[in-house]
């Protein structure tokens, strides 16, 4: 029998490797991915320093690329990880986007849609958090202790 090698940590590790591309440019380290029938079908990271964009967030681009893809407005059959818990403007674009499930490495208590406003997703969307929050903790640490230097 052969192994399923598209898992949920897999995906979440394509994730990471965007929130890497990110910290690499100097952005704060967060990546998405969005899937459907278990193919990635759009990838982001922030690029809202390069952009001088405020929206212009991981979960927003991976979002609108997705749109784009598909051909349609609503991801109701797909899945985004995301390597930190989405802002209430990204969790707001996915519940218009009515996103199937959402999953998500580490919580962010001062910024996260859960802290704000915990039930703005669609009411459809599942959700699940803690799949790799060590690593993509990691990263924010490394970003963070880069500004204090």
């Amino acid at each position: 029998m052969i192994k399923d090698i598209f898992t949920d940590e897999y995906f979440m590790r394509q994730a990471l490797a965007e929130a890497q591309l990110a910290l690499d440019i100097g952005e704060v380290p967060v990546g998405a991915i969005v899937v459907s029938e278990r193919q990635i079908i759009a990838k982001a990271h922030n690029l809202t320093e390069t952009l001088h964009d405020a929206t212009a967030h991981a979960e927003m681009l991976a979002l609108t690329a997705a749109s784009e893809f598909l051909g349609s407005k609503y991801l109701d059959n797909c899945k985004m990880y995301v390597t930190i818990e989405p802002c209430a403007m990204c969790a707001g674009a996915l519940a218009w986007a009515q996103l199937k499930q959402l999953v998500y490495a580490a919580k962010d208590p001062k910024r996260g849609y859960t802290f704000f406003i915990p039930n703005i997703l669609h009411s459809e969307t599942k959700v699940s958090s803690g799949l790799m929050a060590g690593e993509a903790g990691r990263l924010m640490s490394v970003f963070f202790e880069k500004l204090r230097l």
